[in-house]
């Protein structure tokens, strides 16, 4: 059964991912769509096409290997330049050593493969090009993807912490501690029996208010008892829903990190429990997220190198450290197959999915090609040229030929391989566990 609820885990994430994927496809599909671009081809996955399906112009399909998806459209780059105008882009000269010309003609190649992809898109596409759109719509079609998976992310999120709650200590009492401690750390005895015993609590009770102030969870409480060390304070405890009054007088015990404070304490400890919070907490949580992960794609270059280093020193990860897709499904494995009650499991995964989610968001913001964000570059930097052309009185510049990027573009993609297949390997030998 644990074997199964693993692998049951394992696919659940895999769906998940492929449906957060998907919807970011959407994101980019509609607005293209609604601005009147053709899109050929609406893919889910690389690699070999599973099944697909024609309706209308675009090709709607999955492919084997889910680990990212795509749509084409028509004129993503404008039509190649002439000869005249890529004159920029001639062959290096007979100076230059031959492993630059070698290198020079490979990057070339990619170019011109990238031109010849993108000029079959332009046949019979006429106006409906995604190059002649304005700017603010080119924005809007590239960053529907990544803002898809925000607004997944904040449901996701919503979902968890209002519909299944947060793990919070309770004010119902799970036991009594047997004695007051001689520190508020310390697990040695400095008397026989705690306050709230002597005062007659039992487990299953549950404090209400304390001196006429509600409490709804043990950190409230305990900030209170803590306050007043030797005072007499008035304690309303339900029991098997009927209210009553008790007289507890907090023990005087000194702080672990300062022994001349001295804090309340009366020797009870909380029942946990899914609390629901409010609708506000699941957006709250998204964006306080988007931070965390934003830091995180930042110091990418650095975490991932010290991963590496992991695979040979057998030193243990950082638990904040980046995963791979693999490293994910083992966790997601692991929660499904762990001992916790069954809704803290499925908790568990939605929690997973919308940090997924918020990792898909911003690591399609950074600024590079082939990335959501880069596109967004080379549309604002069109759109200052244009802006510039009109303030200076010039002609109409040409598109951004961002074709010409195409080796940055290579350079990039290879970058991102490396650094998955770096965090592959170490969460396969070296992986990240929640036990």
């Amino acid at each position: 059964m644990t074997i199964l609820a693993f692998v049951i885990g394992v696919v659940v994430l895999i769906v998940g991912l492929a449906v957060s994927i998907a919807l970011h496809e959407i994101g980019h599909l509609l607005p293209a769509k609604a601005f009147g671009v053709r899109v050929g081809q609406y893919m889910i996955g690389f690699g070999p096409t599973l099944f697909s399906r024609r309706r209308g112009e675009t090709e709607y399909g999955v492919k084997l290997l889910p680990l990212g998806g795509y749509i084409s459209m028509a004129g993503m780059y404008p039509p190649a330049p002439t000869e005249e105008e890529d004159a920029e882009g001639a062959a290096p000269t007979r100076g230059r050593a031959a492993r630059r010309r070698v290198s020079s003609r490979f990057f070339r190649t990619l170019v011109q493969d990238a031109r010849e992809a993108n000029a079959e898109t332009l046949i019979g596409a006429e106006e409906r090009t995604f190059y002649r759109l304005p700017v603010y719509k080119r924005v809007i079609i590239m960053l529907g993807g990544p803002f898809m998976n925000l607004l997944l992310a904040i449901v996701l999120f919503t979902i968890l912490f209002s519909g299944f709650g947060v793990q919070t200590a309770t004010t119902t009492v799970s036991s009594l501690s047997e004695c007051v401690p001689v520190s508020s750390t310390s697990q040695d005895c400095a008397s026989a029996s705690a306050p709230a015993e002597q005062a007659g609590l039992e487990p299953g009770d549950t404090i209400v208010s304390i001196d006429g102030v509600a409490v709804s969870d043990f950190t409230e409480a305990t900030a209170l008892i803590q306050a007043s060390p030797g005072r007499a304070m008035n304690f309303v405890i339900d029991r098997d829903g009927t209210q009553r009054t008790v007289t507890i007088t907090p023990a005087a015990v000194p702080k672990a990190d300062d022994p001349s404070t001295e804090i309340g304490f009366i020797g009870v400890r909380p029942t946990g429990a899914l609390v629901a919070q409010p609708l506000w907490a699941g957006p709250q949580a998204a964006i306080e997220n988007v931070g965390a992960v934003a830091g995180i794609i930042v110091k990418l270059p650095v975490m991932v190198a010290e991963t590496a280093s992991t695979l040979v020193t057998g030193a243990e990860r950082d638990p904040n450290g980046p995963l791979s897709v693999v490293g994910a499904g083992v966790i997601a494995g692991e929660m499904a197959s762990s001992s916790s009650p069954i809704v803290n499991r499925v908790a568990g995964i939605i929690g997973l999915l919308g940090s997924l989610n918020i990792a898909l968001f911003v690591f399609n913001l950074v600024p590079l090609l082939p990335l959501d964000g880069g596109h967004v570059i080379v549309a604002l930097w069109d759109g200052i040229k244009k802006w510039w052309a009109r303030i200076a009185h010039r002609p109409a510049p040409r598109p951004v030929d961002a074709t010409k990027l195409v080796p940055l573009t290579f350079v990039v993609v290879a970058a991102i391989g490396v650094m998955g297949v770096v965090l592959i390997l170490a969460d396969l030998i070296n992986p990240l566990s929640l036990i």
